[in-house]
């Protein structure tokens, strides 16, 4: 689906400027991501010929945007899925994510997703990059995700998430035992061997992590994590990396620790858990419009829940005992 093209003549003021730089200035609505890409697919002509990011402008150009919808875009149909709403207004939606839900179509899940169930929500969705969604949460990861309504409010919050402003907090069970809190500042990339798998490596993207123990039990541990940047199973890898991986977590965790003498129930419980015990579970900004800041909480969901009682049961009746 593409619009008409849009037609500028560059003047002397972008003379020496790179292409990219230009249009993101003659396209402030649009994130410099999404621009690149349709550079890169050649939506973007100086003089009716395509160009690379990089080409320096003389000033004298005609430049040419055709406004298209991304491959990926095109695949995704409105699905009638129930979205939980935490709050909505004209320039954003605040969902809170259920377990076992991909937030946009990607290999092996083209349906059923977020990404679907936003576009039956909100057909005007259809105009905005991957229906608004500016950041993702992993498939069983619960929680809290603001969605962009308008491209202002995309490009806006977009910006605020690469300047690290915006403030995603979660609560995690973890193995073992932690004595307080702490930082994990270590780059993140692709496992060299294991192309599903994230790691810490030394050529990685910076990945910055807080984390603050709020309750210990035997050989778990209840945590509050902060993201300062945000890479793919971020928490997932770090904790891990401490030798602290989370509950349930079926490719960092390995097989599942259990306390000695634990309870049967406990056991059982632990034995089938069979997902991240990972929660986000609060979610700040500045909001889009009214420039105020503006905070949402979505409560720890009851599996997560009953598997903090469990513990707190087992460590009581071990002290008991």
């Amino acid at each position: 689906m593409s619009e008409t093209p849009i037609i500028k003549t560059l003047t002397e003021k972008y003379a020496g400027k790179r292409l990219d730089v230009v249009v993101a200035e003659l396209f402030p609505d649009y994130s410099r991501s999404r621009l690149k890409i349709w550079i890169e697919q050649g939506q973007v002509l100086l003089n009716g010929k395509t160009a690379k990011p990089k080409t320096k402008i003389s000033g004298d150009e005609e430049l040419q945007l055709t406004i298209q919808t991304i491959e990926s875009e095109i695949a995704c149909v409105a699905e009638d899925i129930p979205l939980d709403i935490v709050y909505q207004d004209e320039s954003i939606i605040v969902i809170n994510k259920s377990a076992d839900m991909v937030v946009h179509p990607a290999a092996g899940h083209y349906s059923g997703t977020i990404q679907n169930a936003l576009l039956y929500f909100d057909e005007s969705l259809s105009s905005i990059p991957r229906a608004g969604i500016v950041h993702r949460l992993d498939k069983d990861t619960t929680g809290l995700m603001v969605v962009a309504r308008n491209l202002s409010a995309h490009k806006y919050l977009v910006d605020q998430i690469q300047k690290h402003e915006v403030l995603r907090e979660y609560q995690a069970v973890i193995h073992g035992v932690l004595t307080g809190g702490g930082m994990v500042d270590q780059p993140i990339g692709r496992h060299p061997r294991d192309r599903i798998r994230m790691a810490v490596r030394k050529n990685g993207r910076e990945a910055v992590t807080h984390y603050r123990l709020l309750e210990r039990f035997r050989e778990h541990s209840h945590i509050k994590v902060r993201l300062e940047t945000g890479r793919t199973h971020q928490i997932r890898v770090h904790m891990s990396h401490l030798r602290h991986a989370i509950v349930g977590d079926p490719i960092y965790a390995g097989r599942q620790r259990i306390p000695a003498g634990a309870q049967a129930d406990l056991l059982a419980y632990l034995q089938s858990f069979k997902r991240q015990a990972l929660h986000a579970w609060r979610l700040s900004f500045i909001h889009p419009e009214d420039g105020g800041e503006v905070s949402y909480e979505a409560p720890v969901p009851e599996d997560i829940q009953q598997l903090i009682r469990l513990l707190q049961s087992d460590v009581q009746a071990h002290d008991a005992g």
